[in-house]
């Protein structure tokens, strides 16, 4: 049986990968694209910018229909869906005459997405044992996602334009989709024993409304700091690099590096809240945030990048301390209702977030402002982690 398992865990995790890498490819082709429908160079962004919002704003709205879908149908069906549907969505944008068409386009790429969060992460944690890392592993491969998103999306329009920046990974998503439902049908997903003594108990762990108070504020912060470093660190680091390179594929680059490395301190954070104290390790993670996303505020090029990779270490280690917060609180029956309502917050913030940073520059004022307005943000964040209940045996997970 470890054999399937396993296999199954390969998929979810290229899941992750898929879904934050098709739902950033705008963010990096967005100039071009705006170039290519007549924006001058200096507004193409900005006025971009807007098209992209719809997307993420289904991205979380539409996670609560997910959550119902996989609990009356299945999880397994529902991660098929989600494999084709972005990747015919991403095509379909490739496609897009007109601005409009771009907009749908996008949009469906974020209904699709939404699959992901509450059935993907809930199938991430089936079975108790060492969450955790498992949920560390994951991150990283959703946060190589966010990486390879400016890579592969700048080298692609070096060598052809932003059209086949959407056409590839959309069709590379569809064979996987393909294979996994061939992978369903052949061994049945190989799903974790331990996880029909879960489906049987519904009891919530003592101190969970505190929980999950702290847990929709960290949401709602997090949110908001993580989509707006996902999106505005290429085109930071196209406008306050250019003393190493104006070549959007090397700016493109560098932005990759940053979420490639940063994305591994999912793994040490996994780690420590299997043998810690999530709480401890919450505050600690939490404090570094506002501190290194203020100090981005001021740097240019090679100490940018060095903060940058700092801040955005912080950043993604939150990332498997609220779902294992979760794992510890709520049990199986409700996982992907309480997860689709938590990426629902997050994303509607994150979209909030990016409105944000449009108003601000399109007023003058700069990358500077925007950065230390999402330090405030990040401030937040410890507040909630405060707030957290201390419970003093992390392994006794909500089954």
């Amino acid at each position: 049986m470890k054999k399937p398992i396993s296999f199954r865990l390969l998929y979810l995790n290229f899941g992750h990968f898929t879904n934050h890498m098709l739902m950033l490819i705008f963010a990096k082709a967005a100039f071009s694209a705006g170039i290519d429908f007549g924006f001058g160079k200096d507004g193409a962004y900005a006025e971009m910018i807007p098209y992209g919002i719809p997307s993420l704003v289904l991205f979380g709205a539409c996670a609560p229909l997910a959550a119902l879908g996989a609990d009356h149908w299945n999880r397994n069906g529902m991660l098929t869906v989600f494999f084709i549907g972005i990747g015919l969505s991403s095509i379909l944008t490739g496609f897009a005459q007109s601005l409009l068409q771009i907009g749908f386009g996008l949009a469906f790429i974020g209904v699709f997405a939404s699959i992901y969060h509450p059935v993907g992460i809930a199938m991430v944690i089936e079975g108790g044992g060492k969450i955790g890392w498992r949920l560390g592993m994951n991150g990283v491969w959703g946060n190589m996602g966010v990486a390879a998103a400016p890579l592969v999306t700048g080298l692609t329009i070096a060598q052809f334009d932003w059209r086949m920046a959407f056409i590839i990974p959309g069709s590379v998503s569809i064979l996987f989709g393909l294979g996994f439902l061939s992978f369903v049908r052949s061994v049945g997903a190989g799903t974790p024993e331990a996880t029909r003594q879960e489906k049987e108990l519904v009891g919530f762990a003592p101190g969970w409304k505190r929980a999950l108070v702290s847990l929709a504020l960290v949401t709602a912060a997090g949110g908001f700091v993580f989509g707006a470093m996902t999106f505005l660190i290429p085109r930071l680091f196209d406008v306050r690099m250019q003393g190493i390179s104006e070549d959007l594929a090397v700016t493109g680059t560098l932005a990759a590096l940053i979420y490639a490395v940063a994305a591994f301190a999912q793994l040490v954070v996994g780690r420590a809240i299997d043998k810690r104290n999530i709480k401890t390790v919450l505050i600690f993670i939490a404090a570094g945030q506002p501190l290194f996303l203020s100090l981005m505020a001021m740097q240019t090029d090679y100490t940018l990048f060095a903060v940058s990779l700092l801040a955005m270490g912080f950043v993604f280690g939150q990332i498997p301390i609220t779902d294992a917060l979760l794992s510890q609180y709520v049990p199986d029956q409700w996982r992907a209702k309480v997860l689709s309502i938590k990426f629902l917050i997050n994303l509607v913030i994150g979209a909030l977030a990016l409105m944000t940073a449009r108003y601000l520059l399109s007023t003058g004022a700069g990358f500077e402002t925007v950065m230390r307005v999402i330090a405030i943000a990040a401030c937040f964040i410890v507040g909630a982690a405060i707030l957290l209940p201390k419970r003093h045996d992390p392994s006794k997970i909500a089954i």
